[in-house]
């Protein structure tokens, strides 16, 4: 399935493709995420725990991460497994940071435009329809970009540490994101 989001943070280019480029503070902002190490060759051992309602999965696998620098774009490539379930998840991600004004004064920010191409396999696949996934990332990537704002209006190197995504309360998001399908499958039919 191909997830589509984006999100303006208001901190210039430069600084969030920096952030970015910390793969552990990145991953303190993503929910249920978990940095495990990082292997000599560049790849990344993590982590993700989902959980929706009476289902929860724990993938755990390996990520590499592709920069561009000349472009701020970068590829993020991984797949795990989730041990306990039997479910299998692969992902491919590619974002892109550019220019953008906000606020009325012109300020310099920046967009941060993500594509996802998710694959999942088991148990964990009965929730792979596109529409309620693509309500869940909405809200995963609007807690995802507070997290990194955070981070940015840190005032030292140690209080942005400190800041972390918040635990996605599974039953909850299911259902604000099943409900947020409902009334946009009743607003297409108006």
């Amino acid at each position: 399935m191909r997830i589509e989001q984006e999100f303006v943070v208001a901190r210039s280019p430069d600084v969030v493709w920096d952030l970015f480029q910390d793969v552990p503070s990145v991953a303190q902002c993503l929910p249920g995420a978990e940095l495990l190490g990082q292997s000599d060759d560049g790849t990344y051992d993590g982590k993700l725990t989902v959980k929706l309602g009476p289902m929860s999965a724990a993938f755990e696998g390996k990520a590499t991460v592709t920069p561009e620098p000349e472009a701020r774009k970068a590829t993020i490539e991984g797949k795990g497994v989730d041990k306990r379930g039997g479910s299998r998840g692969q992902v491919k991600v590619v974002y892109v940071i550019t220019p953008e004004d906000v606020g009325s004064g012109k300020e310099a920010g920046s967009k941060v435009s993500i594509e996802a191409d998710v694959t999942l396999s088991g148990p964990a696949a009965q929730f792979g329809r596109t529409g309620l996934i693509n309500e869940m990332s909405k809200r995963l990537i609007v807690e995802f970009a507070s997290c990194l704002e955070a981070k940015l209006k840190a005032g030292t190197s140690e209080e942005a540490a400190e800041i972390k995504s918040s635990e996605v309360r599974g039953l909850s998001l299911f259902f604000a994101s099943l409900w947020a399908s409902i009334k946009k499958l009743f607003k297409s039919r108006d």
